[in-house]
């Protein structure tokens, strides 16, 4: 299988073309997590499917989208991790960290150059930020930062190999894809940008005069609710407790992004 998919440019180089694809399968996959887990859920500028009206009236289609999104960047990440144990027996060699690491550089640019392209202005199915006036302005600043940046940098550290035979040795890039893995979990589980608003999710069984009454007790204000009213975000900045909502309905409240994820509101 490796000799099938093996490109001329690996073979010159003297490594496997599985340790060059692992590179940019873990770069895409982490792209894609740096994506989902920064933009969707830390800063919320925008879900998988907010650029669509339809989709937006439902925020749990806006989730399911966004957990689709995820478990197919596991796929890709969990076949980068494959390809690199295939290629283990390259470790050892001079410039294998520093290939790898420039594969990975390479494969995280076209996420986001890929995301660009499609997502952004071909399909329109999301933009950077849904909430300002300039969307196109973000977009750009994105697609340069992250897309162009990163691709530019991985070419320039291949090329760098090439010319030094590959006898260069850096010992962090293997380090620092581990490190970026292990660090955007974390990040995660960050506090909500605005700890007065909490996300209340109802049981199937609760009704909406139960949540009203649940409102009152709590003495929040109501700010958003998905087209269901199964899914509320909730204003206590005036001193309510929202922890009245259990006693009237409510599955989950969470102001933290750890237990309810994309639960949280999104400003859409």
């Amino acid at each position: 299988m490796t000799a099938a998919i093996r490109p001329n440019e690996s073979e010159k180089e003297g490594f496997p073309a599985t340790l060059i694809w692992a590179g940019y399968a873990l770069g895409f996959g982490l792209g894609g997590f740096f994506d989902g887990i920064l933009l969707h859920q830390i800063l919320q500028w925008h879900h998988l499917l907010s650029g669509i009206e339809e989709a937006r009236q439902d925020i749990r289609l806006l989730i399911l989208t966004d957990g689709l999104f995820h478990a197919l960047m596991y796929i890709i990440a969990a076949a980068g991790l494959w390809l690199l144990w295939r290629s283990r027996h390259s470790f050892a060699a001079h410039g294998a960290d520093r290939l790898l690491f420039a594969s990975a550089m390479i494969g995280f640019g076209v996420w986001h150059i890929l995301d660009s392209v499609l997502s952004h202005w071909i399909l329109g199915i999301h933009r950077i930020r849904m909430d300002v006036e300039n969307q196109l302005f973000w977009d750009l600043l994105w697609f340069a930062v992250f897309g162009l940046l990163p691709l530019a940098w991985g070419l320039l550290m291949r090329r760098s190999s090439k010319r030094s035979g590959s006898r260069r040795r850096t010992p962090g890039g293997p380090a620092a894809l581990a490190l970026a893995t292990f660090i955007a979990g974390p990040l995660a589980a960050l506090p909500a940008p605005d700890a007065d608003t909490v996300m209340i999710v109802f049981r199937p069984d609760a009704t909406v005069a139960g949540a009203m009454e649940g409102l009152e007790a709590s003495r929040g204000r109501l700010i958003w609710s998905d087209a269901s009213d199964t899914v509320w975000a909730v204003d206590i900045s005036g001193g309510g407790d929202a922890r009245q909502f259990y006693a009237h309905g409510a599955l989950l409240i969470s102001n933290s992004i750890l237990p309810a994820g994309c639960f949280n509101w999104t400003r859409i």
